[in-house]
């Protein structure tokens, strides 16, 4: 009798890995054992930092924030306190690129916050 190898799936499983090593360096790209651990590893980091990513780009743009709202003499906290006072609803990302591209803008919506403080 034939031994049966169930080739067509061993191949496809084998595939699939050394295509997601594709870049790796060294015997990580090549040998599966070697291979399987690396995507694996690979894959819980991708998971975890698209995680971190969300948090790494809030904490840049609070920031951002927090530098050009001192410059037009008002602190993060109060800006932001200000501008919900005030009904404003532009969120952190878009207040952060006001601030790097149109600071005539952001020193408008920074004057209407503070406005409304008092």
């Amino acid at each position: 009798m034939v031994r049966v190898t169930n080739a067509v799936a061993a191949n496809r499983r084998r595939k699939r890995i050394l295509k997601r090593a594709k870049g790796f360096w060294g015997d990580r790209k090549n040998h599966l054992r070697i291979t399987k651990e690396a995507v694996m590893r690979a894959m819980a980091y991708n998971y975890a930092h698209r995680k971190l990513r969300k948090r790494d780009f809030r904490k840049l743009w609070i920031t951002r924030i927090s530098v050009a709202a001192k410059i037009n003499g008002v602190s993060y906290s109060k800006l932001i306190h200000g501008l919900k006072k005030a009904g404003c609803d532009l969120n952190r990302k878009i207040l952060a690129d006001m601030a790097i591209r149109d600071p005539e803008a952001f020193a408008v919506i920074a004057t209407k916050a503070k406005a409304a403080l008092v």
